[in-house]
């Protein structure tokens, strides 16, 4: 599980493109199989965080099962017909506006931002999920629901069922984020992306997309918590490691790339993966969301260039197993190689030791080190607390540039 450990800049100060709300309020690896086409005329910052996700799989939601969904009609009801008619009144049941911080209000206001993605690859093809970030055609997704797209791969169904070609504009495989844009951008409703570091756990939440190919889907749940590490790519090796906001809300293959919500319709987060049991490939009521500090700057940065930048400490690293001195943790970042001339080297830091904390955030493990290293910029100096010899010291690590993925 050896990989160098890296981090995406914040670039927090320049955000012109992307329309920021107020802090929000207190109110396996295992890839999906390929989707069937959409028919056609088918109507962005990090913070510290807690222990990473031991499950039994997880599920990239980027796809939607070929063999398509099952339906059953209730059974007949074998009560009796003591009711012959329905009491109904006198009005219309959406003939009032809905109050604001309600389900419905949210709903509402989200909706038309997200979109539907079809993708068609050499192998097959998948559905997806996008919000649309800028109301001249980009729109965010998972970098994994484009991945492998053949040139003009890609469609994009809007909420109205207008269905339009999208380029990819990048992928950013480091935090599982890609950009794409259609060229036809009239009508397109920008989404408002809230502070995610403002979200609490057990505030209500919305996710919004295209699960099992069926577009325009609204699920209700609640933030389970917070700074979750989550891999998210494919294989062992993968860099794509999300400090994520986990949700109980329902999300399904081809959820990947929409919308987390709060009650007022902004975007908290971008679901990206489910957690699984060997018997289940859907929901089990724990899903992981890119937060959404993130993922507007990452956005913001491919648009503007193309590419994400992310720093790194200059190391490969595993974590930590076996029995330690009395009175210590066998948790933590093994570090099982550091880079000659790189900034953990020039920090101090040897092949062996066992990062437990960077800043303030406890490590416990090498994903958790990933997202804390994740937390800061190129040329940020962050203090690292590591365990040599069954003692504990700490040393200042200023972050390197990563090579571009």
């Amino acid at each position: 599980m050896d990989h160098d450990q890296t981090a995406r800049r914040a670039g927090a100060d320049e955000r012109p493109d992307i329309v920021w709300g107020a802090p929000a309020p207190a109110p396996h690896l295992e890839e999906s199989a390929p989707a069937p086409p959409l028919p056609a005329g088918t109507a962005v910052r990090r913070r510290p965080g807690r222990a990473s996700v031991a499950l039994a799989g997880l599920a990239l939601l980027g796809g939607v099962a070929g063999g398509g969904l099952s339906t059953r009609l209730l059974a007949d009801d074998p009560v009796g017909t003591a009711a012959a008619s329905v009491t109904r009144s006198a009005g219309t049941a959406a003939s009032a506006a809905p109050d604001e911080g309600t389900v419905e209000s949210a709903a509402a206001a989200i909706s038309p931002s997200v979109v539907t993605l079809a993708v068609r690859r050499p192998g097959g093809s998948g559905t997806g999920s996008g919000v649309v970030v800028r109301d001249d055609g980009h729109i965010v997704t998972n970098a994994h629901v484009v991945a492998g797209a053949v040139d003009g791969g890609v469609e994009v169904l809007l909420s109205d069922g207008t269905q339009l070609p999208a380029t990819v504009v990048g992928v950013d495989p480091t935090s599982d984020l890609a950009v794409v844009r259609v060229a036809r951008a009239e009508g397109l409703v920008a989404a408002t992306f809230a502070d995610s570091d403002a979200l609490r756990v057990g505030q209500s939440v919305l996710a919004v997309g295209a699960p099992l190919g069926l577009s325009n889907t609204v699920t209700q749940g609640i933030v389970s918590t917070l700074h979750r590490p989550v891999r998210t790519g494919r294989g062992a090796d993968s860099q794509a490691v999300i400090d994520a906001v986990q949700t109980d809300a329902a999300v399904n293959p081809g959820n990947s790339g929409g919308a987390l919500v709060d009650l007022a319709g902004r975007v908290v987060g971008i679901p990206s993966a489910i957690a699984t049991t060997s018997g289940s490939s859907g929901s089990i009521g724990v899903g992981f969301a890119i937060p959404s500090n993130d993922a507007a700057e990452v956005a913001e940065e491919i648009i503007a260039d193309g590419a994400a930048t992310h720093a790194q400490m200059g190391i490969s690293v595993g974590t930590a197993t076996g029995s330690a001195p009395p009175g210590a943790t066998t948790s933590g970042a093994v570090l099982s190689a550091v880079t000659a001339g790189g900034p953990a080297d020039d920090a101090g830091l040897r092949a062996g030791d066992v990062v437990v904390r960077v800043g303030e955030r406890p490590v416990s493990d090498a994903d958790g080190l990933v997202v804390a290293v994740r937390g800061g910029d190129p040329g940020d100096r962050v203090e690292v607390t590591y365990r040599r010899g069954g003692r504990e010291g700490t040393t200042t690590v200023v972050l390197d540039e990563a090579p571009a993925a």
